[in-house]
């Protein structure tokens, strides 16, 4: 059986490609001698998430290749891979080996939130049982980075369908918030674990209720109140078309589209930046609404107008996107150009499409009208577990 390699491994063996003594590596990364030939000795075996980011910008690696994956060393039984980050968010941890400080967990938190928007979800799942730890170790203190860090938690459970976890996370974000846009940035996700888990009636009035409850004056709101309310008002359209409320729909994406052209441009504001908002945000919103209501010639002529750029904040928002292209394509019998967009998506994300019921359900029509499947479509049933 291969043996994992642990903190000690990583870090000795990463300092020798840099061709770093360990003298070299402490003065770089601001820490003492003795704690790099601790780490690398295993006579400590865990370090602060800050630290080890110091240790990674020293040897110009990313944080995530010194990360040590919990239970690592264990044994070949069945991994579940989402266990350790929802034993986390329980704060079934041990305390961290040194106190962080919450510039050093913000810093880190930052350092994190783009394997996010890159969709890396395995990367990011290694990464935040420690931080999740050191998070909880701030105490009052660290209520703003500490939210922030648990709704990070919470987007990641919610793409990966650990629904229950998501929970959880999302309770604990609310609670920690520090500022009401903080709250409804957080309230914006909750609405999109209630829609993932088919909650529409929920979904609808939850969003509907917070959009009245932070509707500004558009003349006298500042561009972060306008991000607020326009993505709030995504969900009451997204939640109105799937539940057969197409006025509804149309009239939340109206009054967004005022505050998208209001901004002017996708802009991902402080108090919600994984997810953007602007013209684009709406455009690639109204066209899934088109796909909800069984308009795929107007799903295709929209999309053509959508820019290849702008889509800054969320890579899953132009992804998502591309897969109602996808199943556009394939209600109008074009298999080839629906399979192409599959294929794309999956060489842009593959981590992503893979937990996409929806790219299942494309494919699966795809392969239903096929007599015979190429290599390529094998591959790709396989990789997204389409049974056929």
């Amino acid at each position: 059986m291969t043996t994992t390699p642990n903190l000690a491994d990583r870090l000795r063996s990463v300092r020798k490609r840099r061709g770093m003594t360990q003298r070299e590596l402490a003065s770089a990364a601001g820490v003492s001698l003795s704690l790099v030939r601790k780490l690398e000795q295993g006579e400590r075996e865990d370090t602060r998430m800050e630290t080890l980011r110091k240790f990674a910008a020293a040897l110009e690696v990313s944080t995530i290749e010194l990360v040590v994956p919990p239970d690592a060393a264990a044994d070949e039984r069945p991994v579940d891979t989402w266990a350790p980050v929802r034993e986390a968010l329980l704060r079934r941890h041990a305390h961290p080996p040194e106190l962080p400080t919450v510039e050093g967990v913000r810093d880190a938190v930052a350092a994190a939130e783009p394997l996010f928007t890159a969709n890396r979800y395995s990367d990011l799942g290694t990464a935040l049982p420690a931080l999740l730890r050191d998070g909880d170790a701030l105490g009052a203190a660290g209520r703003q980075v500490r939210s922030r860090l648990l709704h990070l938690a919470g987007l990641l459970m919610v793409s990966a369908r650990q629904f229950d976890a998501a929970e959880i996370a999302l309770r604990r974000a609310a609670d920690d918030a520090t500022s009401r846009l903080e709250a409804v940035a957080v309230t914006n996700t909750v609405c999109w674990l209630r829609m993932r888990r088919g909650d529409l009636a929920g979904t609808l009035d939850l969003a509907t209720q917070t959009a009245d409850d932070i509707e500004p004056r558009l003349s006298r709101a500042t561009p972060e109140e306008l991000a607020a309310w326009g993505g709030m008002l995504l969900r009451v359209s997204t939640a109105a078309s799937r539940n057969n409320e197409p006025g509804a729909a149309s009239d939340a994406l109206r009054l967004a589209h005022a505050a998208a052209v209001t901004i002017s441009t996708e802009w991902a504001p402080p108090s919600d930046p994984l997810r953007s908002f602007g013209p684009i945000a709406v455009a690639t919103r109204r066209i899934e609404n088109h796909m909800v209501e069984d308009r795929p010639d107007r799903v295709l002529s929209l999309a053509a107008r959508i820019p290849t750029t702008g889509f800054r904040a969320h890579a899953s928002s132009r992804l998502r996107h591309r897969l109602d292209v996808a199943k556009a394509n394939v209600q109008l019998k074009r298999y080839t150009d629906a399979f192409d967009v599959l294929s794309d998506v999956r060489a842009k994300s593959p981590e992503w499409i893979a937990n996409q019921r929806m790219a299942r359900d494309v494919l699966g029509r795809i392969v239903a009208k096929r007599r015979t499947l190429t290599p390529e479509m094998r591959d790709m049933a396989a990789f997204v577990q389409l049974e056929y």
